[in-house]
This record gives C-alpha cells, sequence and structure tokens, in this order.
C-alpha cells in the first residue's frame, strides 16, 4: 500500500515567521523565475527582504497566510485591503504541488468574504499562466523599477462571488 504524502495546512502569519518567509521569497525568486528575469532583475527584486524589519511590518500589515507542511512553512500569500493579492511565493521544493493554489483559494475566499467582486494581482511573467489557469485575465503590462533594474508583470484581474453574509 502507498503511503500518501502530508497535505499542506493554513494558518496565519505570525512575526516570528519572517525571517524563514523572507528565505522562501528569496529562493523562490531566485530558483524559480530564471527563465524569465536575469540575474541582475532577480538580485534587485529578492533585496527587497534583506530589511526583515521592514519585510516583516509589510507581512503583517497585511491579511497573509502561511502555508506549513508538517508544521514548516513552505509558502505564504497575502491579501492587500480586500482585494489584491499583493504576494504569493513557495518554496521550489514545493512548486507545482498545489500549495500556491491552495493560498489564493483561501485569499479569494477571504475576499469574497470582506466583500470584493473582483480580485487583482500585478502577476510576475513566471506567475502568469498559474494565474490564467485560474480564471484571471490579464488587464495590463506593467515595468517596476526596482534598485536600477525593471521588471515586467501584469495586471491581472478575477470576478469573484461575495460569500454569503458578506456587505454588498
Amino acid at each position: 500500500m502507498g503511503q500518501s504524502l502530508p497535505t499542506p495546512a493554513l494558518r496565519p502569519y505570525l512575526p516570528a515567521d519572517t525571517p524563514l518567509l523572507a528565505a522562501i521569497f528569496v529562493a523562490a525568486i531566485q530558483e524559480l523565475t530564471g527563465d524569465d528575469y536575469n540575474e541582475a532583475q532577480r538580485e534587485a527584486w529578492a533585496e527587497a527582504a534583506e530589511d526583515e524589519d521592514a519585510f516583516g511590518k509589510k507581512l503583517a500589515g497585511e491579511l497573509t497566510l502561511i502555508a506549513t507542511w508538517q508544521n514548516s512553512p513552505v509558502g505564504f500569500a497575502s491579501l492587500k485591503g480586500a482585494d489584491t493579492i499583493d504576494m504569493l511565493y513557495v518554496h521550489p521544493s514545493v512548486a507545482g504541488q498545489g500549495v500556491g493554489a491552495m493560498l489564493v483559494d483561501a485569499l479569494e475566499k477571504l475576499a469574497g468574504a470582506r466583500g470584493a467582486k473582483a480580485l487583482t494581482v500585478d502577476a510576475s511573467d513566471t506567475a502568469l499562466e498559474f494565474f490564467k489557469k485560474r480564471g484571471y485575465v490579464a488587464k495590463q503590462r506593467n515595468s517596476v523599477p526596482r534598485l536600477g533594474e525593471w521588471l515586467a508583470n501584469t495586471t491581472m484581474q478575477k470576478e469573484i462571488k461575495p460569500s454569503v453574509g458578506a456587505p454588498s
């Protein structure tokens, strides 16, 4: 009889998570985006986690969820306001195993519960197909300056149904 893999779980962000989430952020950028961004662009992007205090404040200032595998964080996502996915990062060792989808499913439900009619994300070129498969539609291309580098992304949007009991 085959052994089944443990199921990832979700929990809220805690300030003590910051160093590990910063490491996941950097690893995801460095190891998963190389086909879409050059080394200088990846370095500029990953630099956002170097100041762990500022990184932790950003995570704490949004609704941030942590995906855990056997109680260890393997990914995270944050909802800014009621209607914007700000961050979605998964450790390279679990990429493609449903962790990102689980995080986005949860954020979509939370956005609906907050009364959002649509959810917006500025998707990296690496995440574009992931969001397209989930029903997000490209609205515009963007060029974002980071430490002298320009990073392209695409603003995408998906209509969502507000949860039962959510204000209309």
